[in-house]
């Protein structure tokens, strides 16, 4: 019902800088919380950054000061502003938004994009 369009995942050196965004669209009403998780080969999917509709962010340690999530509500996008990338940042990244709706709770994933930070 919640559709997540990922863009912006490329390749970029170390020390550098990416931005991705995700644009929801459908049954976006419910949205009340978007955020940014990542999964690399062989690793664990991590939380990175969640924001509300209010605007409250929360990151994982370790990206805290080097990542930014932001989001336009009247556009329905969230935006994660990565800085000063290390090569362990490479991941598939996940767009997600978690939706309320009659009462009921409802994660959403998009379909990931790569991005690749060389040392």
């Amino acid at each position: 019902q919640v559709r997540l369009m990922e863009s912006g995942g490329g390749l970029v050196q170390a020390g550098g800088s990416l931005s991705v965004s995700c644009a929801a669209s459908g049954s976006i009403f419910g949205i009340r919380v978007m955020g940014w998780s990542r999964q690399a080969p062989g690793k664990q999917r991590e939380l990175v950054a969640t924001i509300t509709n209010g605007g409250d962010t929360n990151y994982a340690d370790s990206v805290k000061g080097r990542f930014t999530i932001s989001r336009d509500n009247a556009k329905n996008t969230v935006y994660l502003r990565m800085n000063s990338l290390k090569p362990e940042d490479t991941a598939v990244y996940y767009c997600n938004a978690k939706t309320l709706t009659i009462s009921t709770w409802y994660d959403y994933w998009g379909q990931g994009t790569q991005v690749t930070v060389s040392s």
